[in-house]
C-alpha cells in the first residue's frame, strides 16, 4: 500500500507566561504602508498598520515567526526571539518582480481540467475527514495549478493569500500559499497561516469548542505535548518502534515510470488481458510492471514495544531533541479512526474502525521540539497513517488551549 506522507512548515514559537508588546513599522522605500497584515504564523494573534505603518501586538516571551504581507509585496517571514527584541521592528517591504508568474495566473482559464485539479488539491490541503464537509475556500480563482502527466505530479500556486472558511472548528483562516506538491509518493505544503474567530450564536460556539477539542486531541501537537511532559500513557497514547525496508516484489519508481510511458504510447485503444503469463511484447510488460506497482512499496517490522522515553528524546539544558531511530508507531487509544479514514486507506476491503495509528520519522537529525510541541523545523520529520490523513480541516492555531475539566 503506498503510504501519503503529509509535511506542513508550522509556526516556530516558544511560549511563556510573560506578556510583551511588540511595536514596529511597516514601509515601502520611504513611505509608510496602511493596512499590511502583521501576525504570529499559525496563530490568533495578528493585526493590520496604521495610517503610518505602525503596529502592536501582545505576545508572550519566547520564539516567533512574524509575517508580514501586504498585496505586490514580497511577503516577510521574520525569526524574533523576544529575548533579543529592541523597539521598533522596522519592515521595509519590496515590491513583487516576477510579473510572468501575476500573468500566468491571471491567464488562468477556468475549465474542467482546472476544476478536476482544484478537487484534487481540495481533497490534500483540505482533506477528506468529517470535518472537511464544513471548511470551503472562499477565493479558489486565486488558485493555478500544474499537472504533469509524467510524473503524475500536481504543483499549485496562488497569488493572494487563500481564505478558508472552517465551520467545523470556528475559524476564518488566512493562508499565504508558498508551495504546495502532491505526487504519487506524498504531499507536500508549506504557506503562512493565520486565524481569526468567526462570530456566531451561543450554540455554535458551544459546538466550535466542543470540536476544537475533539481536533486537538490525538493530534501532532497533544502528542508532543505529552511526550515533553512524560504523560503519554495517561493522555492515551502508545509508542512503538518499527523499521523499514523495500518490498523486492515491486518495480522500482524508474521502472514503473518507463512502463506507464510505453502505454501511453499506444495510439489505438486496447483491451488490458486479465492475465499475462509469458509476456511476448513490450507492452505485455509494461502491463505487468504497472499492475505489479499496486504491491506495497515497503514491508514494516515492529521491534519494539512502549518505547522509553529515554529513547525518544534527548534533553540538554531547557532543549528537547528527537533522537529516535527508525520509525515511530504512535497509536492514540482514545478515539476510533473516522470511517472516511478507513475508506481512504482500506482499498474496499472490510475494517471496523480502530485506534487512531500514525508513522513518524525523523527525516534530518536531531529535530528540536518546543514547548508548544512544534518542531522547530518542521521538514526534518514526517508524518504517515493517521496525522496524514488529518489536514487543515482539523488544524489548530498554536496558541490554542484546551479547556480544563
Amino acid at each position: 500500500m503506498k503510504k501519503t506522507l503529509y509535511i506542513l512548515f508550522l509556526l516556530v514559537v516558544q511560549l511563556s507566561h510573560a506578556q510583551l508588546t511588540i511595536k514596529g513599522n511597516v514601509s515601502s522605500k520611504s513611505t509608510p504602508l496602511e493596512g499590511a497584515a502583521v501576525y504570529i504564523n499559525n496563530s490568533s494573534i495578528g493585526t493590520t498598520t496604521d495610517g503610518n505603518g505602525n503596529f502592536e501586538l501582545k505576545v508572550s516571551h519566547g520564539r516567533y515567526d512574524i509575517i508580514v504581507s501586504f498585496l505586490g509585496f514580497k511577503t516577510i517571514n521574520y525569526d524574533l526571539n523576544t529575548e533579543d527584541y529592541a523597539s521598533p521592528l522596522i519592515f521595509k517591504m519590496k515590491e513583487e518582480a516576477n510579473l510572468l508568474d501575476e500573468i500566468v495566473l491571471r491567464n488562468t482559464i477556468y475549465d474542467q481540467a482546472w476544476k478536476h485539479n482544484l478537487a484534487q488539491f481540495e481533497i490534500s490541503f483540505i482533506g477528506t475527514s468529517a470535518f472537511s464537509k464544513n471548511v470551503k475556500i472562499l477565493n479558489p480563482k486565486a488558485l493555478h495549478f500544474e499537472f504533469d502527466r509524467t510524473t503524475m505530479k500536481l504543483e499549485a500556486f496562488a497569488k493572494v493569500p487563500l481564505k478558508i472558511e472552517n465551520k467545523a472548528l470556528g475559524y476564518l483562516v488566512t493562508y499565504d500559499l508558498v508551495s504546495f506538491s502532491r505526487d504519487p509518493e506524498k504531499i507536500t505544503y508549506v504557506g503562512y497561516t493565520r486565524y481569526e474567530d468567526l462570530k456566531g450564536s451561543r450554540s455554535k460556539k458551544r459546538k466550535w469548542k466542543k470540536n476544537r477539542l475533539k481536533a486537538y486531541q490525538g493530534s501532532k501537537t497533544h502528542f508532543f505535548k505529552s511526550l515533553l511532559t512524560t504523560n503519554l500513557s495517561e493522555d492515551g497514547f502508545v509508542v512503538n518502534q518499527f523499521r523499514r525496508v523495500k518490498n523486492p516484489n515491486r518495480p522500482s519508481d524508474k521502472e514503473i515510470e518507463n512502463a506507464r510511458k510505453v502505454i501511453r504510447s499506444q495510439r489505438t485503444s486496447f483491451s488490458f488481458p486479465k492475465k499475462i503469463i509469458n509476456p511476448k511484447t513490450a507492452l505485455d510488460s509494461a502491463i505487468i510492471t504497472v499492475r505489479k506497482s499496486r504491491l506495497p512499496k515497503f514491508s514494516d517490522y515492529l521491534y519494539k514495544q512502549n518505547v522509553p522515553y529515554n529513547k525518544i528524546i534527548k534533553k540538554e539544558k531547557d532543549k528537547t531533541f528527537l533522537v529516535f531511530k527508525d520509525y515511530l508507531s504512535i497509536i492514540y487509544t482514545k478515539e476510533k479512526e473516522e470511517i472516511n479514514f478507513i475508506n481512504t486507506y482500506a482499498f474496499g476491503r472490510k475494517k471496523a474502525p480502530g485506534p487512531q495509528t500514525s508513522a513518524l520519522v525523523i527525516t534530518k537529525p536531531y529535530p528540536y521540539i518546543l514547548r508548544t510541541g512544534q518542531v522547530i523545523n518542521p521538514l526534518d520529520i514526517f508524518f504517515e497513517g493517521y496525522w496524514g490523513f488529518e489536514k487543515m480541516a482539523e488544524t489548530l492555531p498554536l496558541d490554542y488551549v484546551p479547556p480544563i475539566d
